[in-house]
């Protein structure tokens, strides 16, 4: 628009709803990871790597445990951190790379989902979260910083506020009732974001270019092309 452009629309990216949905929790893949009784699963999807940021990611494992003992860090994903952070954190589950079904199985069989990267162009994987009903911990940035308003529907740190974003994640930890209220409000956002209905705003952005385009034509043009009505 800056630039001179008219009748801008921006379309919205979507999100496969019906695939990654709260239906796929897994008791069976919480057994696999090791968890028990009361026992939650704090899950990252990403590659493993320093531009994701997971030195803070382990920070927030560990202030979460002082909290409630019963967390457990799982990481889906692989890159060239693995084996470091297998060293650090060796009570972690690393399930590696997973796809389809599987990769929908696991978020929707987690508790809360951290994304500490700061250096997203948008992030594809909170949109996967919070479709899932997962409630979302990530800085105001790329698509947490669009998709999720902060305490609603999930909580956002300021960009670059390391400490904000540990402390959040303490007050999570221990406050199961507002974990449920904002997974179950994330995947009420996330349903916007269907891929119906994002094909639904592109095919009205075309329809209405045509129906301009025709108002504007003389009324002769018309004629000579459809023939009288």
């Amino acid at each position: 628009q800056a630039l001179g452009f008219e009748r801008t629309v921006v379309v919205a990216r979507g999100v496969d709803t019906q695939l990654f949905d709260p239906a796929r929790r897994s008791p069976g893949l919480r057994q696999q990871w090791g968890l028990a009784g009361d026992e939650l699963a704090l899950l990252y999807v990403g590659r493993l790597a320093a531009e994701k940021n997971l030195e803070l990611l382990l920070q927030v494992h560990a202030a979460m445990r002082q909290v409630d003992a019963g967390w457990r860090l799982v990481l889906v994903g692989d890159g060239p951190l693995r084996d470091n952070l297998l060293q650090r954190c060796p009570d972690a589950v690393f399930a590696g790379q997973r796809r389809g079904t599987d990769l929908a199985t696991h978020f929707a069989s987690a508790d809360l989902f951290a994304f500490p990267s700061q250096t997203e162009t948008f992030g594809n994987v909170t949109a996967e979260a919070m479709a899932s009903g997962l409630p979302v911990l990530a800085f105001d940035h790329a698509a947490a910083g669009q998709l999720i308003d902060s305490g609603d529907n999930g909580w956002l740190a300021p960009l670059g506020n390391t400490k904000a974003f540990v402390a959040l994640a303490q007050c999570l930890a221990q406050d199961r009732v507002a974990r449920q209220r904002a997974g179950a409000a994330a995947r009420r956002s996330a349903l916007d974001l269907g891929w119906d209905g994002v094909i639904r705003q592109i095919e009205s952005v075309f329809l209405s270019m045509l129906v301009a385009h025709r108002a504007l034509r003389p009324a002769s043009a018309l004629l000579a092309r459809w023939g009288p009505t």
